[in-house]
């Protein structure tokens, strides 16, 4: 195998991780989630108790989707057309709108709760 192969090769792992991460990342989530719903949620039935649930499930999303981000970059980065150009910037303003929507979401929902807003 030559050392152009090597790289497409590597770079489709790298790809393919931060990927798997991305998905990872919100599956987990979910299922965490989930099971404060389950355990808490129906307990209390509090605003509350259902706000700090959105919110960690909107951390997970927001930080899922950088992931999701970064893979599609970086597919991109070799040896780019103007076909995955164009795909990669309709993909990265989507997101990016959909994390700018989630963090002004997480930001108002903790001053309301009186939960400190988390750096980064």
């Amino acid at each position: 195998m030559d050392v152009e192969g090597i790289l497409r090769h590597g770079h489709h792992l790298v790809v393919t991780v931060a990927e798997l991460v991305g998905v990872v990342v919100i599956v987990a989530g979910v299922a965490w989630a989930a099971l404060r719903f389950v355990v808490d949620g129906l307990r209390h039935r509090d605003a509350a108790v259902f706000t700090r649930i959105r919110l960690s499930l909107g951390r997970f999303l927001v930080l899922g989707l950088e992931f999701q981000l970064a893979a599609d970059i970086l597919r991109t980065a070799l040896s780019p057309t103007f076909a995955q150009i164009g795909q990669l910037a309709g993909i990265a303003a989507i997101r990016t709108v959909l994390n700018y929507v989630l963090g002004r979401e997480i930001a108002q929902e903790q001053r309301q709760i009186g939960e400190p807003e988390r750096a980064g």
